[in-house]
């Protein structure tokens, strides 16, 4: 059982509308339950919320969240991503054509979607691809991460001479 479980507010009131998104991309994904905002008749807190998402609980690939609608307050920033490990180029594409949608936030694997969430979208040997200096600038001037142009940065790299 998962004992950490990242929870996520979304601002624009699109909770549901990333959910089913999110669970369309990622295999072995679904939401679990969806608990709504009651009646702005109930509670006037809930003024013009009703209806809207107060708490979900999904599932990405196995991994637990919780989500809500939280209105305008607090949005999405770089400072939180989810890192998606690949397995090869042809998963760095998949991923990164369904979740980049923020061109001026892309850079070295980083991307933003169309919700406002960061994504690092990276190969699963990405230490050893950027182990060297030569590969380590390479990645820096990428946005999507190309891994044959990483290996070969790191295969052109000169010898470091040993200690």
């Amino acid at each position: 059982m998962q004992r950490i479980i990242p929870s996520l507010w979304f601002a624009d009131n699109n909770c549901e509308e990333a959910l089913t998104y999110y669970c369309s991309v990622f295999p072995h994904s679904k939401i679990i339950s969806l608990t709504r905002y009651p009646d702005e008749h109930i509670d006037p807190h809930f003024e013009g919320m009703a209806g809207k998402v107060i708490t979900a609980v999904f599932e990405l690939d196995g991994q637990r969240f919780i989500a809500l609608d939280g209105g305008p307050y607090f949005r999405f920033n770089e400072a939180v991503s989810f890192t998606v490990e690949c397995a090869d180029q042809a998963e760095i594409d998949y991923y990164w054509g369904k979740l980049s949608h923020v061109p001026d936030s892309e850079q070295c694997g980083w991307c933003k979607d169309r919700f406002g969430l960061s994504w690092q979208i990276v190969p699963r040997e990405m230490e050893r691809l950027i182990g060297t200096e030569a590969a380590m600038r390479a990645m820096m001037q990428m946005k999507k991460i190309h891994i044959a142009a990483l290996e070969a940065a790191g295969q052109t790299a000169p010898k470091e001479e040993e200690e």
